[in-house]
Order: structure tokens, then C-alpha cells, then sequence
């Protein structure tokens, strides 16, 4: 699966800000007892409006961060930021922290959600470009501070998160959930689940993961953060994202089988991490790895912060098989490109009549221009199929398997290049002002 802009995670960012008891998200009158809100789901990953000082933005919800995060942002998105200093961050990576500057006291809002003395941090350049790698403009990350004060509930299938109020609503018994306690450190959440590394045997080995919504992948196992975690021999080496402190690493394979409390997943994808990518995330030493958006899209997930529970209820995608880009291509949006669209319309005279009653039938062509999304390839894997097959970056999209690329959204292609082993691409693209065509199968690598 080489989908590195899929995969962002910031790891633990080792400078401090402390917020205050009244600091956070409320409900905007006291006495409601739930806010419903609608999510994007793309990639796996949570994408909420946030309207900040006034102006809607579109942020991701990450578990897995204690900070409010913004990257991206243009003149258009101007919020007005006051009472700032520049800090320094560090996360994934095995890179240098990175400049950002912080800012205090700003107004927040989801629907009926409000906080009115939030902390931000903006990062002053954007590593990360997520807006071309998902088809969507991304201006940020947001966790700890919205999910603390609330028992949240996060339904994958219909794509709405509910927010209730814990004063006035407590997690119900359910035969077929399971409650798991949550431990947090540095203000993340992390639970104990098990895994099963060897093929021989059933031997389960218990490991403390983190909790993280903001990566769209299965699971990241910490190579060496115990003595049997390891990679396995049929895996392949990999670009898995992009953190704070530079390019994330690591070894794309499979394991038989993850443990949750009694739900058992069989043969996720797991991706195996060095120690120089994870140097900061092990600040907590029991940390062995993280579940992300591809386990958690599997259930109905109850988060209570306040309580340090997580309740989960398996949905109709628990069994789905764990899929994979097949194909070697990591694509992304390339902006807008002007396209002239034929339309064909029944001829009527000024009659309101038809030429049908003469049994024939009249047409007029017309042409319309509309701005449609592009397309292009920016890296393609070494060995991959793609690859041999003759594709390159920088290559232009123009068709898949005969259909204009601008018909498709990111995420459609991204779902095409995990169909099925052995099915077969054609892709055309327009190299220095050439159209090519190359075809190739995809084929599994682990």
C-alpha cells in the first residue's frame, strides 16, 4: 500500500501549553445533551467543518495528537490569529523540529460547539500538501481538545459523530460491544490489545497501542519495542507518510491476526517501524504501535475521555478484507483543468413540436466548458508494476482503463488500484506534451 499521504502522523509534540480547567469545547447552551455533526470520510480519515474566528475551515479529527494543528493556510482563508509567539515542534521523522507559531485565545466552533479560548498552532510551512493527496482542501488537525469534554460517538457507515453530554448521558450496556479502558499519556489515548506475529501457533503477544484516527492505515507496529516484534519474511520496504520531523519509513506486510477485547480480525495489514522514524513517538517506552482509520472504520466507536473508556460495536465492514494499492502509483490532485463537455439536445420548432411526428428525430449539438479536476503521478514505487510498465512522475492522467480521469474523484482511483490482484489498468498520460498509453496487472506484494 504506498499511499503516503493516507498515512499523517504528528507524534508527540514536545513542546507544552498548558490549558486551563475552563479551556475546551462546551455545548453553546448548557442544558442541550447532544450535538450531531456530519463528516467526510476519505481515506479512512475523519474530515470536519471547523469554523475558527469566524471562518470555516476543514479540519482532520486525530486521536493521536494533544495539539489544534494548522498547515494550510492562503490569503483566502484569513481567521484573524492574535496574541502569537513562534515555538518549535517535533514529531515523526527522523528530522529537525519545525518553526510554528502559537496562537492563544481564539473562538472556535462546530454547530452548536464552542470554545472560546483555543489554542493553535500554525505551522508556518505546509510539509504535508494533504489537499492535493486527497482531492480535498485540508487545513488542519484537531483531537484532545474537542473530545475531553464529551462522550463521543463516531459512526464510520453513516458518517456522523454525536457529541453528548456526560452530565446527562452515560455509555449503555451492550451485549454485542465491548468496553476497553483507555490510558492516556501526553493527553493521547492508548488501549491494550493483542496481536498474533507467527503464522506457526496461535501465540497472542499483548501490546499498548495508540488510539489514532488520523491515520488511515491498519496498524503500526515499533520493530524491537518488544523482543518478538519484528518484520516478517514476506513484506516490502515503503514510504509510509510524512510527520513533523521529516519522511516516515517502514515495512509493508500482513499479520495473522489482531485482538480486540473479543473482537478477532483476521490478516491486517500491519507496516513495521525503525527507531529512527519513531525516535519521539517512544517517549512512552510501553508504546508498541498505533490502530488507525482501517481498523476503526470496522466499528461503532464510543470515545469517553472523562471516564478513560472506549466502547466498540462491530459494523457491516468488520469483515472486509484489508486491500492495498496493487498498482505502484501514488497520484495526486493537480489543480483544475478547463474541459469541453458535448451535449446533445432534442430539436423543437417554435411549435413546442417535435420533429418525432415526422418519425424523425433532430438533434442539436452544444458544447459547454467546465473546470474538472487533474490529475498527476508523483512518485511511482521502484519494481512495482506501474513502474515496469514505463510510468513515471510528473506523468499527466488523461484516461483510466478508457474513461476520462476528470470523471473520477482521488478517492475512486485510489479504490481502483485495489480492486483485485491481476486485474488489468490502462492508464494514458501526457508526457512533455506526448499522450502515451501503458497497461500493466496489479499484483500483491505481501
Amino acid at each position: 500500500m504506498h499511499k503516503k499521504y493516507l498515512l499523517i502522523f504528528f507524534g508527540t509534540l514536545l513542546f507544552g501549553f498548558h490549558l486551563n480547567a475552563q479551556d475546551g469545547f462546551r455545548f453553546k447552551n448548557e442544558s442541550d445533551r447532544r450535538e450531531s455533526v456530519s463528516f467526510k470520510l476519505i481515506n479512512n480519515l475523519i474530515i470536519l467543518p471547523v469554523e475558527i474566528n469566524g471562518k470555516e475551515l476543514s479540519f482532520i479529527l486525530d486521536t493521536g495528537v494533544n495539539k489544534t494543528i494548522i498547515f494550510n493556510l492562503t490569503e483566502n482563508d484569513s481567521i484573524g490569529l492574535a496574541n502569537t509567539e513562534k515555538i518549535l515542534l517535533r514529531g515523526l521523522g527522523g528530522g529537525d523540529a519545525v518553526e510554528a507559531i502559537l496562537s492563544r485565545n481564539n473562538k472556535f466552533k462546530i454547530k452548536d460547539l464552542i470554545s472560546y479560548n483555543e489554542a493553535i498552532y500554525v505551522i508556518l510551512k505546509d510539509f504535508f500538501d494533504l489537499s492535493s493527496k486527497m482531492g480535498t482542501t485540508i487545513h488542519g488537525i484537531i483531537g484532545y481538545n474537542l473530545l475531553r469534554n464529551f462522550i463521543v460517538k463516531i459512526n464510520y457507515k453513516t458518517k456522523r459523530i454525536h457529541f453528548y453530554n456526560p452530565n446527562k448521558y452515560k455509555l449503555k450496556k451492550c451485549r454485542r460491544c465491548e468496553i476497553l479502558p483507555m490510558q492516556f499519556y501526553v493527553k493521547k489515548p492508548y488501549i491494550d490489545v493483542e496481536v498474533q506475529l507467527d503464522t506457526i501457533g496461535n501465540k497472542l503477544t499483548k501490546v499498548k497501542m495508540l488510539i489514532d484516527s488520523g491515520g488511515s492505515d491498519a496498524i503500526w507496529l515499533f520493530e524491537n519495542s518488544k523482543k518478538n516484534i519484528k518484520t516478517p519474511k514476506l513484506f516490502f520496504n515503503d514510504i509510509l507518510g510524512e510527520g513533523l520531523s521529516g519522511t516516515i519509513y517502514g515495512n509493508r506486510s500482513r499479520i495473522p491476526k489482531l485482538k480486540i477485547g473479543k473482537f478477532e480480525i483476521e490478516a491486517p495489514t500491519v507496516s513495521f517501524l525503525d527507531s529512527i522514524s519513531t525516535k519521539n513517538a517512544r517517549s512512552l517506552k510501553e508504546r508498541n504501535g498505533s490502530i488507525g482509520g482501517n481498523i476503526l472504520k470496522r466499528f461503532k466507536v464510543w470515545l469517553d475521555y472523562r471516564n478513560n473508556k472506549i466502547m466498540l460495536k462491530k459494523n457491516a465492514s468488520f469483515k472486509d478484507d484489508f486491500n492495498y494499492n496493487m498498482s505502484g502509483l501514488d497520484v495526486v490532485y493537480s489543480g483544475k483543468q478547463l474541459v469541453r463537455e458535448k451535449t446533445l439536445k432534442n430539436n423543437v420548432d417554435a411549435y413546442n413540436q417535435s420533429a418525432e411526428r415526422n418519425n424523425t428525430i433532430s438533434f442539436v449539438t452544444n458544447y459547454t466548458y467546465k473546470f474538472k479536476p487533474s490529475y498527476k503521478i508523483k512518485t511511482v514505487v521502484p519494481n512495482s508494476p506501474a513502474s515496469k510498465a514505463g510510468l513515471k512522475e510528473n506523468d499527466v492522467i488523461l484516461k483510466i482503463n478508457g474513461k476520462s480521469s476528470y470523471s473520477f474523484t482521488l478517492n475512486e482511483i485510489f479504490n481502483k488500484f485495489q480492486e483485485k490482484e491481476n486485474k488489468k489498468m490502462k492508464i494514458t498520460v501526457k508526457r512533455n506534451g506526448e499522450v502515451i498509453t501503458y497497461e500493466f496487472r496489479l499484483r500483491k506484494r505481501i
